[in-house]
């Protein structure tokens, strides 16, 4: 009987192990509305820019099929994919296939999108300098943009 408790609280404690390298390294956040893109995203704002840090750092979490509308930011942008897969498009670029221990470097002034694949949702730390102005927002992707292969 002892060996079969043995194996039941070991089997727990690997599962529970398991279950913790899953969980997200950050909270979720709240959901945004839908202003500025298609489909459900959550932003989490973990570190605002202030007067000593100049930039913030937010984590977005997108389900699959969301992404944002084309944006630039003026002082650029730097993204880390944590989780997932997604897609990032530059202007008059083909659209590129970014996953999880990416980094997307985002240069200041160019009009891009980034979203999760139809399959595959996507979570990403973002950070933009605050001092160079906020991000200025133009149209929506369209399907046919979103959906275009290479």
């Amino acid at each position: 009987m002892r060996l079969v408790w043995s194996a039941i609280l070991l089997i727990v404690g690997l599962t529970t192990q398991a279950e913790a390298q899953n969980a997200p390294i950050f909270p979720k956040g709240e959901k945004a509305a839908n202003v500025h893109h298609v489909g459900n995203v959550w932003l989490n704002e973990i570190s605002p820019a202030d007067s000593t840090f100049a930039f913030g750092i937010s984590v977005a979490t997108m389900e699959r099929g969301a992404r944002l509308d084309w944006h630039k930011h003026p002082g650029g942008q730097i993204l880390l994919i944590t989780e997932g897969t997604g897609y990032y498009q530059e202007r008059g670029k083909p659209k590129q296939t970014v996953r999880k221990g990416e980094v997307v470097k985002c240069q200041p002034g160019v009009e891009h999108w980034h979203g999760a694949t139809p399959t595959t949702g996507v979570t990403y730390l973002a950070t933009s300098p605050a001092l160079d102005g906020k991000t200025i927002w133009l149209q929506r992707v369209s399907d046919a943009e979103y959906s275009k292969t290479n």
